[in-house]
Formats: structure tokens, sequence, C-alpha cells
């Protein structure tokens, strides 16, 4: 029961945290020590939802779900579930799908790339051209193969940049607000 609780906490201090910076409160005032990496990287990825414009041809028709889909371990997988159960993206409903493969990464509208995958980026990337889906990563150097958001650590604090160009590419419109947070735009 107090794992749950210290979870909740953590979620609830990671979205906050989110909220922060885009409203322009200092940062400090909302510390990230109770919520784990994946927690904000969770919390990111869902307001990051929030800050994207997709194109109508990025979905089948008015009625699809937004798919969400990870390809990461089970534990961010848990982390991610946690944040977006029950939520809804621009009136669509939200659906989360960890992927076994890049194969069922098409049909996604943010697709999360961990760790775990980072030999096969390239091959993922690929994979993806003309899907009209956000592509998220935690790698080094997956801003220069393509990727559209990285996340990476500066201070002991998630912070992530932006290759607007690879966005662009594939329809998607990102709102300056979240550009203005982000560490680096390419």
């Amino acid at each position: 029961m107090a794992f749950l609780k210290n979870r909740a906490l953590g979620l609830v201090a990671a979205i906050l945290l989110f909220c922060s910076l885009l409203t322009g409160l200092p940062g400090e005032a909302l510390a990230q020590p109770e919520a784990s990496e994946s927690d904000v990287k969770a919390a990111f990825l869902y307001n990051f939802t929030k800050f994207v414009e997709w194109p109508p041809a990025a979905f089948q028709d008015a009625s699809s779900s937004f798919r969400l889909c990870v390809l990461s371990d089970e534990a961010f997988s848990r982390s991610l579930q946690a944040v977006v159960e029950g939520q809804e993206v621009a009136g669509r409903k939200l659906t989360l799908l960890r992927l076994g493969s890049s194969h069922d990464s098409k049909s996604c509208n943010l697709l999360f790339i961990g760790r775990p995958e980072h030999e096969r980026i390239a091959e993922i990337l690929a994979s993806m051209a003309g899907s009209r889906a956000l592509v998220v990563g935690e790698s080094t150097g997956f801003l220069k193969q393509g990727g559209m958001i990285n996340f990476h650590l500066q201070g002991g604090k998630v912070r992530f940049e932006v290759n607007l160009k690879a966005a662009e590419g594939e329809g998607l419109k990102i709102s300056s607000k979240l550009l203005r947070l982000a560490t680096r735009v390419l």
C-alpha cells in the first residue's frame, strides 16, 4: 500500500514539474526526488501529446483512438500505463501498446523507443517513414538519425531536445511552448 502511495506521489510530482516548466515557475520549486526517471519520462510523453498537432492523415477516421506505442522495457511500460490510463488525446481515446517489434509500429501516433532498442534505432526509424507519428527516444545521436524528440539527463533532471525538421517532415506541428522547453532544437 505504501509503495502505491509513493508511486502516485511520484507521478504527481512529475506532472507538476512539467506544468511548472510550461507556466514558467522556477524548476527548483518542484524538485523530482520522489519520481523515478521512468515516471518523469512517462509524464513528459503524455504531455507531449498536448503540444503536438497531428495531421488528419495520421488517423484512419474521426473515431480512431490515439495509439501511444512503446518499444522499451516492462518497467517503463508500467510507468507509462500509470500516467495514461483512462486519458484522451484531442478527444480520442488513448490506447497504450507495448510492441514486440518495429514491424508493429506503423499504426502508432507516438512511438517511444527505449534504450534496450538502441542497436535497432536506424531500422525502426526507417520503418516509421511516412507514418505521421511522433518518434521519441532516449539515446545519444537519436536526433541525428531522424528521431524527433530525445530525452537526456542534465544536472540530474530529465530534459529533452527536438528535431523540428524531422517532425515537420511527417506533417506534425510542435507548439512553440514545447519548443521553448527544449534544451536544443534542430
